[in-house]
């Protein structure tokens, strides 16, 4: 038998997902949703390949992160939060939250982890210092997909691209336009 056969493609599909959401430091539980591998099975990926090569990835424990006002925390935050979810839109991940829903493993739900991954890591080539963990990147994800708690948004003032409190009656700004306005200069971010 060839490794490149059918019935080894999936596993195979599962494991390298794993390892990438390992190496971006996903709990035991995402990796699992996603891959339908089974925990110990990753803990096991862990030690085999991450932990004995004095890598410096962390497993990170305990539940994932929940709170939606993170995202809206600070003006940093904002902008990384829209540039996350900007690329999320760009390449269909905010229309695809069905592909999102599919049990663990199948090949839908592994190619959807793999766009994501792939998304993940454009959003790390942007900033040296990320706000916005893995874990923090797959919740803002759920939440602009549900459109409940935060949903994409434009700026009022200058039609950029935001993130923005679903819940708020009132139009928010940008955080260029908002600085703008506190230092009463009332114009649109440099292009």
């Amino acid at each position: 038998m060839r490794i490149t056969d059918d019935r080894y493609t999936r596993d195979r599909q599962r494991f390298d997902l794993a390892m990438r959401m390992i190496g971006h430091e996903a709990r035991t539980r995402t990796i699992r949703i996603w891959t339908g591998l089974s925990d110990d099975r990753i803990r096991k990926l862990y030690r085999s390949y991450v932990q004995t090569h004095g890598s410096d990835v962390k497993r990170h424990r305990g539940k994932s992160p929940t709170q939606t006002a993170f995202y809206l925390r600070n003006p940093e935050t904002r902008r990384q939060s829209a540039a996350l979810a900007g690329l999320f839109a760009i390449l269909g991940l905010l229309k695809d939250a069905a592909a999102s829903d599919h049990p663990g493993g199948t090949l839908a739900a592994l190619q959807w982890g793999e766009l994501f991954c792939r998304t993940y890591e454009t959003y790390s080539g942007f900033y040296q210092s990320q706000r916005i963990s893995f874990e923090h990147a797959s919740r803002l994800l759920h939440l602009l997909q549900r459109r409940a708690e935060l949903k994409a948004g434009r700026c009022p003032a200058c039609r950029s691209f935001m993130v923005v409190d679903a819940l708020r009656t009132t139009d928010a700004l940008c955080t260029w336009c908002e600085s703008d306005a506190r230092a009463g200069h009332g114009g649109a971010p440099p292009g």
